[in-house]
């Protein structure tokens, strides 16, 4: 006992060792001690000491993989161009064909606004006209935004004078003047010869409709009648008009798209 003792007061500092080798071990120890932010002074029997020394060898194995982790962990982060925070790489997007790598926060919502206006999105980085492609979005866009994105392609490969949109507010399928149903073709058809020149039905709900007036389908009456007994078949086209007249907005003779002047010439290029 008075040896554990009296070795706890050298580690103390209250007695001073006289052997040499004993002294040497001693301010090893304190000299070690001294590289710890926090260290406490325990003493334990003989019988424990494996124990205590298996401890304190897991606690220092723990340490160590620890700072590996964080260290392995900060080397797997990247900057991101656009919002400038470091993020995992597993949450970096790379554009197809492009060494432009942007966070999926940023590329969502820069696809997001694209769509939302109506354009095709295209690579972030200034200058790069990389189209994004659906099948590249899919890792950062929800569903809903994949949605819209194939729905803009779709748009943009179809020329606008070829362009058609089924008027039922429930349906609204996007079509080309080259898919729309002819019924005329149809067998036991229930339409006469007369119908044949604007009677088209939609590829997606079936819905009859004239391609003329791009209203639900008029039966019994001409396109010039339907005209007279409803000049704004569409809620919105008056007040469309209306204000069309009040900016001096003209439309295009070829895609029928409402045009405004904001600068420049004259001159129109149809979209």
């Amino acid at each position: 006992m008075f040896i554990f003792l009296s070795l706890g007061l050298q580690l103390l500092g209250i007695w001073r060792p006289t052997q040499k080798k004993l002294a040497a071990m001693i301010d090893q120890v304190l000299s070690v001690r001294k590289k710890f932010k926090q260290c406490e002074v325990l003493f334990v029997e003989r019988r424990q000491l494996e124990y205590v020394m298996k401890l304190a060898r897991e606690s220092v194995e723990s340490q160590l993989a620890k700072a590996i982790t964080v260290h392995t962990g900060m080397e797997m982060r990247e900057n991101c161009a656009i919002c400038l925070e470091d993020t995992d790489v597993s949450k970096i997007h790379a554009v197809e064909g492009r060494a432009h790598r942007f966070c999926f926060s940023c590329m969502k919502e820069h696809v997001k606004v694209k769509l939302l206006h109506g354009m095709l999105p295209a690579c972030p980085q200034d200058g790069c006209t990389k189209q994004l492609t659906v099948e590249g979005s899919k890792v950062f866009l929800s569903p809903r935004l994949l949605g819209i994105m194939v729905q803009r392609i779709r748009e943009a490969q179809i020329p606008p004078t070829q362009k058609i949109y089924c008027p039922y507010p429930k349906c609204s399928a996007l079509m080309s003047l080259s898919e729309v149903i002819q019924p005329m073709q149809e067998s036991c058809s229930k339409y006469t010869v007369a119908d044949s020149a604007t009677l088209r039905k939609c590829v997606k709900c079936r819905g009859s409709f004239c391609i003329s007036c791009r209203v639900p389908w008029h039966d019994r009456m001409t396109c010039q009648d339907y005209k007279m007994m409803h000049p704004h078949a569409h809620s919105g086209d008056a007040k469309l008009e209306n204000l069309a007249e009040r900016r001096l907005w003209r439309k295009c003779v070829k895609c029928q798209h409402m045009i405004e002047l904001a600068e420049g010439c004259y001159h129109m290029t149809c979209v």
